[in-house]
């Protein structure tokens, strides 16, 4: 069996980062076994063995309150071979509370002194040989975010695995305490069961601490009822002899030990970055903090819609071009000219998932974008601004967070609400989530911006994503004070990492898996979905044969024109834009792959096979330079500096007949329509996969509540958009 190896430490110390150095590319993510949190997982060699490694959530201690502090204290009672306890050299008192407690319970652990190089540069000394000494274990210096220190670190793990544990670090609690302990202690001893769990002592301490994940633990056991017993009654007499909770008493023995370390350890203390100290309370100010978040949100979708243009462009005709043809004439090779299959493969397969995986630019600098943000550090700026406006409708600060990961995927960040103390946060929270604009509603953004707002898109698409937050607002705060009250605030508790340079491995792995992710989607749900539309559109209910039928006689047809009438008054009431926003029930990626097969047509068969296949990988090559230089004059412009020349020519075959279509829809209202319809996508249900995550959290009944609460509230708003904009004389 391999040794395992888990990392532990405070959030935002660079765990993550030492744990892709030290991984490299051996790493999986997961979930932990009964839970929906994410857990980084791969392996190591250290001593010339091959280890199991586990990043385990950021913990400030090992009391489990919230679902990632209940997994870091399971990961630690399965006791790990070895811990890698990372350290923030610049706020050394904080991480030593952990660092203390886990040696405490007798793990073997390593400590990597991480942000040496921040550190040295704010003068903060710190004399790790004597902190080494002190806590008996090696600490190593290390620059996680660079790799400096990673061969230091595994030698120092090597050399933990071939050595004997040390004993459990002891620590003075004063007489009163140490002597209920002592009993407490020789009571766990007594019980086998218990006593193998964790060092008797360390048990001993975190039951008179209430640490009620362990007492669930011990409860089963045999002879776990009388341990607890027993625990109940050494706490309950601690407090009546010293006058203060047991468990205070215990943490304030402990933070003297660690201000003593930390001040035997530390030398000279520099004043720290004023220059951050300064930007910081911008950053974080109620007024000033907030227009920066959104000038901050404004050029990331900036960057997101305009910049990666040429390379969604690129891809379309790749697609549309090189790529239908070789699946046309591989289809004929086969036998397969003119039959249904070459329908399914180019207008189904290639017309359906082709046209999602177009976007896979625009995915990829979202990603990157909020990757740079999240690395940097300003992330935790912008959770602190977003606290103050969250509380003022009744939403905990701590929800920001499964918030900002809504604007990447829904089902994750309703899952992420498990990290919210109460039940009332969580649905709250998960009632709100399908609001933020996920990255599968950008494409839908960006098609249609790009057709109807050609010199705006990013403006646009900004002002959508900001609807989302607004509308999220509302809904809270009308919620907040009817269906589900708050009771007294819990405090929101954040502590500021450092500014620094985002490191290119870890904002690449972030945007690689993320990306992967995306494109898994498209090769699995959105290509079953685009195959059932294609079936759809293939079934006649009017005359015609199977795949040869007329759109408007399909059954698809009929399905969406029997529903249409519903969103007639919000301007886009013709069944083939009623029939995408039935398909984006599945995915909302799939309206554009809906909106590709029902407005596209195919080349005539002598045209798709006009070209050879050297001359196609020239023209993919050339085009590919092409989008990259126009790519590279785009940049400027997301500052003003718009180097790039806008060309004239027409649009594509399938943006002409969606513009058309609207117009036609909406009376000569195109421009209005389209932004109804997109406000429409940006407001009603996310997916069915988001659907089964708010049943699976919440329960079916507040499931059908959110769906019928989303739908009402997209009618109301593509409502109001089409019917006020024309009376105003917009669109």
């Amino acid at each position: 069996m391999k040794p395992s190896i888990a990392i532990a430490g405070n959030p935002n110390t660079g765990k993550t980062s030492l744990f892709n150095s030290l991984t490299e590319s051996r790493q999986q993510v997961g979930n932990w076994p009964g839970q929906t949190i994410e857990l980084h997982t791969g392996q190591l060699e250290a001593g010339g063995v091959t280890c199991d490694v586990v990043d385990i959530p950021g913990i400030y201690g090992l009391l489990a309150v919230s679902a990632e502090e209940r997994i870091a204290a399971a990961c630690l009672l399965d006791r790990p071979d070895v811990v890698i306890t990372v350290v923030d050299l610049t706020n050394l008192e904080q991480s030593l509370h952990v660092i203390t407690q886990i040696a405490e319970a007798g793990l073997t652990q390593v400590v990597a002194a991480n942000m040496s190089d921040v550190a040295e540069r704010r003068g903060i000394r710190v004399d790790l040989g004597r902190l080494a000494r002190a806590l008996a274990t090696d600490v190593i210096p290390t620059v996680a975010r660079r790799g400096e220190g990673r061969d230091q670190l595994l030698d120092a793990v090597g050399n933990a695995l071939a050595a004997s544990s040390a004993p459990p670090l002891v620590i003075d609690y004063g007489p009163v305490v140490e002597q209920h302990l002592a009993v407490l202690t020789a009571a766990i001893t007594s019980v086998p069961c218990v006593a193998s769990i964790a060092p008797a002592r360390w048990l001993a301490i975190q039951m008179i601490s209430s640490d009620e994940f362990l007492r669930g633990r011990i409860a089963p056991l045999p002879g776990g009822a009388e341990v607890l017993v027993a625990a109940e009654r050494a706490r309950h007499e601690i407090e009546a002899d010293i006058g203060l909770e047991a468990g205070l008493a215990l943490a304030e023995r402990r933070f003297d030990h660690v201000r003593r370390l930390s001040r035997e350890a530390t030398g000279h203390n520099g004043r720290g970055p004023v220059a951050s100290d300064r930007v910081d309370r911008v950053l974080t100010h109620p007024i000033l903090g907030f227009g920066v978040f959104l000038a901050v949100m404004w050029l990331v979708l900036k960057i997101t819609a305009d910049v990666t243009a040429p390379y969604l462009d690129w891809l379309d005709e790749v697609i549309a071009g090189p790529v239908s043809r070789w699946a046309v004439a591989g289809l004929a090779a086969l036998g397969g000219d003119g039959t249904w299959v070459e329908g399914l493969v180019v207008d189904g397969v290639l017309a359906g998932v082709g046209g999602v995986l177009v976007f896979i630019p625009v995915l990829v600098g979202l990603y990157l974008t909020l990757a740079v943000l999240e690395d940097s550090g300003y992330m935790a700026r912008a959770a602190i601004v977003m606290e103050r406006a969250m509380r003022a409708i009744g939403v905990p600060g701590k929800a920001f967070l499964p918030m900002m990961v809504g604007f990447g995927c829904t089902v994750p960040a309703i899952y992420a609400t498990r990290t919210l103390d109460t039940h009332r946060d969580r649905l709250l929270t998960g009632l709100l989530v399908p609001f933020m604009s996920c990255s599968a509603r950008l494409p839908v953004y960006v098609l249609l911006a790009s057709i109807f707002f050609a010199g705006s898109t990013g403006s646009v698409i900004f002002l959508l994503y900001l609807l989302g937050i607004v509308v999220a607002v509302a809904v809270g705060a009308l919620l907040g004070r009817t269906m589900l009250p708050e009771p007294d605030p819990m405090p929101f508790v954040m502590v500021l990492p450092a500014f620094r340079l985002p490191n290119a491995h870890t904002v690449w792995a972030l945007v690689r898996r993320r990306t992967w992710a995306f494109v898994e989607g498209a090769g699995t749900l959105i290509l079953m979905a685009s195959i059932v539309v294609w079936g759809l559109l293939a079934i006649p209910v009017a005359g015609g044969s199977f795949g040869d039928t007329d759109v408007a006689d399909s059954a698809f047809g009929a399905i969406a024109s029997a529903t249409s009438t519903l969103t007639e008054p919000l301007g886009f009431g013709e069944w083939e834009q009623t029939g995408a926003l039935m398909s984006g029930f599945v995915a909302k990626e799939v309206v554009v792959s809906t909106m590709n097969q029902l407005y596209g047509e195919r080349e005539p068969a002598d045209k798709a096979r006009g070209s050879g296949f050297l001359e196609d990988l020239g023209e993919i090559g050339s085009s590919f330079v092409g989008a990259t230089w126009a790519t590279m004059r785009a940049i400027p412009g997301v500052v003003g500096l718009d180097f790039a020349q806008v060309e004239d020519g027409t649009s594509s075959q399938v943006e002409s007949r969606i513009r058309d279509s609207f117009e036609s829809a909406s009376g000569g209202h195109g421009s209005l329509a389209a932004l109804a319809f997109m406000v429409f996508v940006l407001l009603y249900t996310p997916c069915i996969a988001a659907v089964g995550a708010l049943r699976d959290e919440f329960g079916t009944r507040w499931m059908a509540v959110s769906v019928a609460g989303q739908l009402c509230i997209a009618w109301l708003g593509a409502l109001a958009v089409f019917q006020l904009g024309r009376l105003l004389g917009l669109g």
